[in-house]
């Protein structure tokens, strides 16, 4: 595991082939949320463009399908600069500001959050520009990144998690992102409740 977490990549040929059959099992137990989480993304992304007037993208992990059963919801927009006042007054009513976090050497992005159906949705609202990368990274994530590899990088993210880990889980939450879109700045962000 230690070797895995340096590396910052896992794939198939780390695991044993029973360990990689548990690993699996486990992803598929994972998958049996996705319609649940599904519905929930919808609702919250049709909130979101009710509220911005932008429509929103699942940048997290469920998305990108490395969530856990603890995992929130990530949606992103991309919004000028200019107009990040306004925002956040239309979406105050409807969340809670959680700061602003940087993304690249001179942006940032603004996070929000709020509760649908029980489910935590954090919402980032990028430069327009990070948003067309972000796009960019996560469409590459998509057509890249085998089911192997989905598989084997969500049972190392369990397996530090269930192993009280946390440093390193927080930071092998972004190993993805960070392989698939180097120029951004993928700092841990503090454990919550989700993954």
């Amino acid at each position: 595991m230690n070797a895995i977490t340096e590396r910052r990549w896992v794939d198939r040929r780390d695991f044993t082939d029973a360990e990689f059959e548990r690993a699996r099992a486990f992803y598929e137990q994972m998958r049996a949320a996705d319609e649940r989480l599904e519905q929930v993304r919808a609702e919250a992304a049709a909130l979101i463009s009710e509220w911005t007037g932008h429509k929103p993208r699942d940048v997290g992990s469920f998305g990108t399908r490395l969530n856990l059963e603890t995992s929130d919801l990530d949606l992103g927009i991309g919004y000028p600069v200019e107009d990040r006042d306004r925002l956040r007054e239309v979406l105050a009513p409807h969340t809670t500001f959680l700061g602003e976090r940087k993304t690249r050497f001179s942006t940032s992005r603004l996070v929000f959050a709020f509760t649908v159906d029980g489910i935590e949705i954090d919402l980032s609202a990028l430069t327009v520009e990070d948003f067309a990368v972000s796009c960019r990274m996560l469409d590459q994530i998509d057509t890249t990144m085998t089911p192997e590899e989905r598989i084997a990088h969500t049972w190392v993210k369990h397996l530090l998690r269930s192993s009280g880990r946390v440093e390193e889980y927080a930071t092998w939450k972004l190993v993805t992102y960070a392989r698939f879109c180097p120029e951004f700045n993928w700092v841990p962000i503090p454990e919550k409740t989700g993954a």
